[in-house]
């Protein structure tokens, strides 16, 4: 994307699972192969939209990466302009960076932070997060499932349960809009059927759509209890998404990719059944224009 323009503009920040690529205390060939090769690493699932005409930025979650991920986004924007965050839920992947905005690194001073209910109960009341609040690090802007909430004039979200393990807080998928066009940003989701939408109807009203990926498929995790970290796979969401027209699966592409997962090496025959299906895998600095 052309950093003079003034259109709205989305930016992805990073594509793996929580723990990211290479995953802490893994040993084996997955995460071997990308410490040899840094070109091969993975930052946690995050999303930047960016408001040039307002001098705004905002980025969907504040993972273990934050710092690398506000340095990719500086560079591709002007640092000076405004940065709030939107948290999707309170599993470690997506709101662990938040400990950078304290006074002992950013000292950030009233950063928005849009969050649901419970993980605004619990920003608010366990440390070291309530610092954050008292101390006027972050300002907790709340959400309401499906109601839109206008970031600027060009940007509006609306945030989307989803069935997602709750020991903390809900989970919510946002749906972007700008001008004419959309996006869907979910990158968990515990399946496809508990969800009251319809991933095929809301392919219908988005224009891109990032996608829980996390796993190829459940071999993958043959040594963890697969019932307790539940993911729709992509074998099974390739399914499902397999019989739509071509222009509906070309807006899909998976995220949050799981450190086991194959897709993470495009040369894989994971990643290529993906793009044979005519879905993509999601590519750390990747752009989407909008219209306004």
């Amino acid at each position: 994307m052309n950093p003079s323009s003034q259109h709205p503009w989305l930016m992805v920040l990073g594509t793996a699972q929580d723990g990211g690529v290479p995953q802490t205390g893994c040993q084996k060939s997955c995460c071997e192969w990308a410490r040899a090769q840094p070109n091969r690493r993975r930052m946690p699932a995050c999303l930047a939209l960016i408001d040039p005409q307002n001098k705004m930025r905002w980025v969907i979650d504040c993972t273990p990466d934050f710092p690398a991920q506000l340095a990719l986004l500086n560079n591709a924007t002007d640092p000076s302009w405004g940065l709030g965050l939107l948290l999707t839920h309170a599993h470690m992947g997506h709101y662990v960076g938040l400990v950078h905005l304290g006074r002992e690194v950013m000292g950030a001073d009233r950063m928005p932070v849009y969050c649901m209910p419970q993980m605004a109960v619990f920003l608010k009341s366990d440390a070291p997060w309530r610092q954050l609040v008292t101390q006027g690090h972050i300002e907790i802007k709340d959400l309401v499932h499906e109601q839109s909430v206008q970031l600027s004039s060009n940007f509006t979200i609306t945030p989307i349960q989803v069935p997602h393990r709750g020991e903390i807080s809900e989970a919510v998928c946002f749906k972007i809009e700008s001008g004419t066009q959309a996006a869907l940003h979910l990158p968990d989701i515990d399946n496809w059927e508990q969800w009251d939408k319809n991933i095929e109807e809301v392919l219908t009203q988005v224009d891109v759509a990032w996608l829980d990926g996390t796993f190829f498929n459940m071999a993958e995790v043959g040594h963890r209890d697969a019932s307790v970290i539940p993911h729709p796979s992509i074998e099974t969401s390739l399914a499902r998404l397999a019989p739509l027209d071509a222009a509906l699966k070309a807006k899909v592409r998976f995220t949050h990719l799981n450190h086991t997962n194959p897709a993470c090496n495009s040369a894989s025959d994971a990643y290529e059944q993906i793009l044979a299906v005519g879905c993509q895998v999601a590519q750390e600095g990747e752009t989407f224009a909008l219209a306004t």
